[in-house]
């Protein structure tokens, strides 16, 4: 099998075998080029005559890697075909993961380092959980997981940037330390981690040995869109899982525009985007409210916030949403006042769409002020 990509990173090649390779030598298949997929965070291999893929030739793959190989790489919607490369023993037939016809664009040339030092821990995170689906779903199943992973995997990446330590204690690394766990848990769409630690107390020394659970979720954009010539808001109205789980006889909830932030993706992109497809709305300019966790008792889930400026006006409420998402959305436009009536008669009674009005209130003058 002859690798040009991301399998030439050993740690991932060995995440996704489930063993390490020891077989491998270099090799070159001629006439064809490598380059980032246009967008996205991994790279795609074309015909290119008088170019040279560089890459590895992995020698002698069991059925059973070859069958974790096609399975990992199936989540990218790649193929293997039968090339001939050339090695220092000379031209050999070996196997190759082409994209699908038609699905990616080739970007910029792809450099291997680049997306090491960029891109390849995001990569690692992914790959663990897409593989601890192998033999429990189908490659097409995987093909539809994957992105959801790494946006996932990305989330943690964007946690780097964390918020500033003035009044909450300001950790050293060694302060909380995660145990070795030995409990299964769940690790799909969402992931329920469980959690064996013990961290630092306020009183000093390390506290007792703690068992948990958290729920591991995404980062999401949210965007309020306001036109503030008119004084109104644009909510989105949809079903929601969780008012069905909590028993809920009234499970369609008023909300802010909303959306997972893909990996690669900056969080205002999102908010831009989702405005689009949930409410065919171009958005201005995007003012940050705030970054933070709905619910950190339990869940990794974060919120970057944002007011989107723009022009409502003859708008009446229309449906929106991807079907590919399954997304049934209707929009509505309402005065600022009465979103806030919503608020105090508990309709609008999702907690980041109440922050988000409250937040505008406490600007809404100014706003208005400057469109004078």
């Amino acid at each position: 099998m002859f690798f040009y990509g991301t399998l030439r990173h050993d740690p991932l090649l060995k995440r996704v075998m489930g063993c390490s390779a020891p077989d491998i030598v270099p090799a070159v298949l001629p006439d064809h080029a490598v380059n980032w997929v246009a967008g996205e965070a991994f790279p795609m291999i074309q015909k290119s005559p008088g170019s040279e893929a560089l890459g590895v030739v992995l020698r002698n793959p069991t059925p059973e890697q070859i069958a974790r190989l096609d399975f990992y790489e199936g989540g990218f919607a790649y193929d293997l075909e039968t090339v001939q490369v050339q090695t220092e023993a000379g031209t050999q037939s070996a196997q190759v993961f082409f994209p699908q016809p038609g699905l990616w664009s080739p970007g910029d040339p792809w450099s291997l380092q680049d997306w090491i030092d960029e891109w390849s821990g995001v990569s690692m995170d992914a790959a663990r959980s897409i593989m601890a689906q192998y033999g429990k779903i189908s490659r097409a199943e995987a093909q539809n997981l994957l992105p959801y992973l790494r946006s996932r995997a990305w989330a943690q990446k964007l946690a780097e940037d964390t918020a500033p330590c003035t009044v909450r204690y300001n950790p050293a690394p060694e302060d909380v330390t995660l145990l070795p766990e030995t409990r299964g848990g769940y690790d799909g769409f969402f992931r329920l981690r469980p959690l064996t630690l013990q961290h630092r107390q306020f009183a000093g020394g390390q506290g007792p040995v703690i068992k948990r659970e958290a729920f591991v979720a995404y980062d999401a954009a949210l965007v309020l869109p306001y036109d503030p010539v008119l004084d109104s808001v644009l909510l989105i109205e949809q079903l929601r899982y969780g008012p069905i789980c909590r028993n809920d006889s009234a499970p369609w909830v008023l909300e802010p525009v909303a959306g997972l932030v893909d990996a690669g993706e900056d969080p205002e992109q999102t908010a831009r985007r989702e405005a689009e497809e949930e409410a065919g709305l171009t958005m201005g300019a995007l003012l940050k409210i705030n970054k933070v966790y709905p619910s950190p008792g339990y869940s990794s889930e974060f919120f970057h916030c944002y007011l989107g400026l723009c022009d409502l006006s003859g708008r009446e409420a229309q449906l929106g949403g991807l079907d590919s998402e399954a997304e049934d959305i209707r929009s509505h436009v309402v005065s600022f006042d009465e979103a806030m009536a919503l608020v105090e008669t508990g309709e609008i009674n999702a907690a980041p769409l109440a922050m988000m009005l409250y937040w505008l209130a406490a600007r809404r003058e100014d706003l208005r002020a400057n469109q004078s």
